[in-house]
């Protein structure tokens, strides 16, 4: 495995989380707020659904490449 890769998506992944709260963390504060009021079972299908979207886009790409 190229940990070097991983890392490097672990980097992008904190831009992107930064870029979201420099530019708007009133709607950051906002969404925080609904995720904590939705119960266990909406939260770990979110979760699972975030997974497999982006386990399916890692596979496409990996094919496309």
């Amino acid at each position: 495995m190229d940990w070097i890769l991983v890392l490097k998506a672990l980097c992008l992944v904190l831009v992107i989380e930064g870029l979201v709260l420099c530019l708007s963390p009133r709607h950051l504060r906002a969404a925080a707020l609904q995720l904590a009021r939705l119960d266990d079972r909406a939260l770990r299908t979110l979760g699972l659904a975030a997974m497999l979207g982006g386990a399916g886009l890692l596979i496409l790409l990996k094919h496309t490449s």
